[in-house]
């Protein structure tokens, strides 16, 4: 039904909206119908997500709604006028209602292309949340057109043309008295205002520059992933290996819209969950299904740029992965290191890779410690001991602890007969240990 009136918004595999190039959030509200009053054969999108950015106003069906609702998004290059909000008594009693003019098609359809025809929208914003600053930013997207010069736009430093005559040769009122006291205070105030107002200049200068710099990798990443699509079986593996690494690189220099407390309010917990959920599928593949808890959180906050998050920040959303449709997941040890893990990664293929490792011969005699694991599985130390002490808890192997550390055996207890220890099995475990222990 959404799809005959508005444009149906793409979205991620965790839920979040796939911006364009250079579209940034804006505000976040929860629990908001969107219809429109004036035309009853438009859809009415109830309770949903209602996402601002500077090109889109999108609206994502909630989790707690039925799936046959679709997203949507209503382009604000079509919006042709935003209506203020009249205060009365009757407005409070019921729930605030945003209403805003966008131009349509001849068949009442609204496309990015605008058309003849007009119609009036309506918010209705459910939740308890802050309409009038919603308000706010709508208006300021609306009107900063960010969508006219997205990736045109280059920060430029502004020049300072004023007939500054400080340090010249410029004739100077004598200091005397109190007067002059005053006048050289005022004096270094407005110096002081002056260097301040130049400074952040300069850094205005340099987060624009940054977020070029972010959107131009972004653009270079999608270009090396279109084209390593159309490649011919005939290119060189060399060429290939740089390639990804180049795609690695780019992926780690930034998220081009952070979700940030600002933005997002009181969803900011669910909405940095959802883009935590997309941001680490990339370093679980080259993990090989499992990393640390502590390597994320420097990689998603190096990729943040100046918008970190707290480690208690993090954790919260990794939690919120348990009620929302994701493919990762948080597990926690019972030495109580914390891992994030792909839904699909199975224990049992790196037990099988511990137990072909155990079964050297020169594991079988001297066995093999984290480090000699972590070179087999290709994880860090900390991680394959994490390993190595969850396939003892399964009862595949055995630990020796001593002064040089852990070191893990096969486990030849499972083969033993109780009632005749000495009795060797062929083609067993046991008698594979003794072959190897013998040939010392």
């Amino acid at each position: 039904m959404a799809g005959d009136f508005l444009p149906a918004a793409e979205l991620t595999a965790s839920g979040r909206p796939v911006l364009k190039s250079g579209e940034v959030e804006c505000s976040l509200l929860s629990a908001v119908d969107l219809l429109s009053e004036d035309n009853p054969t438009f859809p009415h999108l109830k309770s949903g997500l209602l996402i601002l950015t500077t090109h889109r106003l999108l609206w994502l069906p909630s989790e707690t709604t039925t799936r046959t609702e679709t997203s949507a998004f209503v382009p604000l290059s079509v919006v042709q006028d935003i209506f203020s909000t009249k205060k009365s008594i009757k407005s409070m009693f019921h729930s605030p209602r945003i209403r805003f003019q966008v131009s349509t098609t001849p068949e009442g359809r609204v496309a990015e292309s605008g058309g003849p025809k007009s119609v009036v929208i309506t918010l209705i914003v459910r939740g308890k949340t802050d309409p009038d600053s919603f308000l706010s930013k709508f208006w300021d997207a609306w009107r900063g057109r960010a969508w006219e010069a997205s990736g045109s736009q280059s920060g430029s430093r502004l020049e300072d043309g004023d007939g500054s005559t400080s340090g010249s040769l410029a004739l100077r009122a004598p200091v005397v008295g109190l007067a002059g006291i005053l006048r050289k205070e005022q004096e270094m105030w407005e110096s002081t205002d002056k260097s301040l107002q130049d400074a952040f200049q300069d850094l205005n200068a340099l987060m624009s520059k940054a977020k070029e710099m972010v959107m131009l990798a972004e653009k270079m990443r999608l270009k090396l992933l279109s084209g390593s699509n159309n490649q011919t079986s005939g290119t060189n593996d060399d060429e290939m290996g740089t390639k990804e690494e180049m795609q690695d690189w780019l992926l780690s220099v930034g998220i081009v819209s952070p979700v940030t407390k600002e933005s997002a309010g009181a969803l900011y917990h669910q909405q940095l969950s959802r883009q935590l959920a997309d941001f680490v599928k990339i370093p679980l593949e080259r993990a090989g299904g499992m990393i640390n808890l502590i390597d994320i959180y420097c990689l998603f906050n190096r990729a943040r740029g100046t918008e970190l998050i707290s480690p208690d920040d993090l954790l919260q959303a990794c939690s919120l992965w348990e009620k929302f449709d994701v493919s990762v997941m948080l597990r926690k040890f019972d030495s109580g290191v914390m891992v994030i893990q792909s839904k699909t990664h199975s224990d049992e293929e790196v037990f099988a890779r511990i137990k072909s490792l155990m079964m050297k011969p020169e594991a079988l005699q001297n066995g093999i410690s984290a480090s000699d694991a972590a070179m087999t599985l290709g994880v860090a130390p900390a991680m394959a001991k994490e390993y190595l002490l969850a396939a003892e808890g399964k009862g595949l192997l055995c630990r020796d602890v001593s002064p040089d550390g852990f070191r893990f055996y096969i486990n030849l207890f499972l083969e033993l007969n109780p009632e005749d220890i000495y009795l060797v099995k062929e083609h067993s475990r046991y008698s594979t240990w003794i072959k190897a222990v013998s040939a010392r």
